[in-house]
């Protein structure tokens, strides 16, 4: 995508959704013997997400998983729009929509695997990582330099806040 046109759908997000496994963690899945769920999460994102409900964009994770260590981080970084344990990831995000009074077009979101396919067909700046899938790569607006767990998601917000003018540093 020209960069012109992508500075055109960045300026218009109101919202930034995404899913976790691949995107705020690397996508592996940490396991104990008695089902124990570990996940590891990159502080940049976690800090890039602040800065983007400081500086007035609201965040929303809808995730197909239910993890209490997602609830977790979430809770940390303040976040309370957390959707776990979603199959129809479209539909969550209409009724998120809905509710903020927003339309795809203002929506941005950052999947890696088929789930997240049908959602980012319709929203307004649709992006997925360097490992997403051929799919989502097909129809993403961007696809990120930085990996998931890795800063992929600071690297939007980045993307976002500077591209409208809010950047603050």
């Amino acid at each position: 995508m020209e960069e012109k046109d992508l500075m055109e759908r960045v300026r218009k997000i109101k919202i930034l959704g995404c899913d976790v496994d691949g995107v705020l963690t690397d996508g592996l899945l940490y396991v104990g013997e008695n089902g124990e769920e570990m996940k590891a999460f990159h502080a940049h994102d976690g800090l890039g997400l602040k800065l983007a409900q400081k500086q007035g964009i609201p965040v929303t994770i809808i995730t197909g998983k239910n993890s209490g260590a997602v609830g977790k981080r979430a809770e940390e970084l303040g976040l309370d729009d957390v959707h776990l344990g979603i199959r129809d990831k479209l539909s969550r995000m209409e009724e998120i929509l809905q509710r903020e009074g927003l339309s795809f077009d203002q929506a941005a979101f950052i999947g890696d695997d088929l789930n997240d396919l049908f959602l980012l067909e319709k929203v307004g700046l649709a992006i997925t990582v360097p490992n997403g899938a051929p799919e989502l790569k097909a129809i993403a607006h961007y696809i990120t330099g930085r990996s998931g767990g890795r800063g992929a998601v600071r690297e939007v917000v980045e993307l976002i806040l500077k591209g409208q003018g809010r950047w603050p540093y």
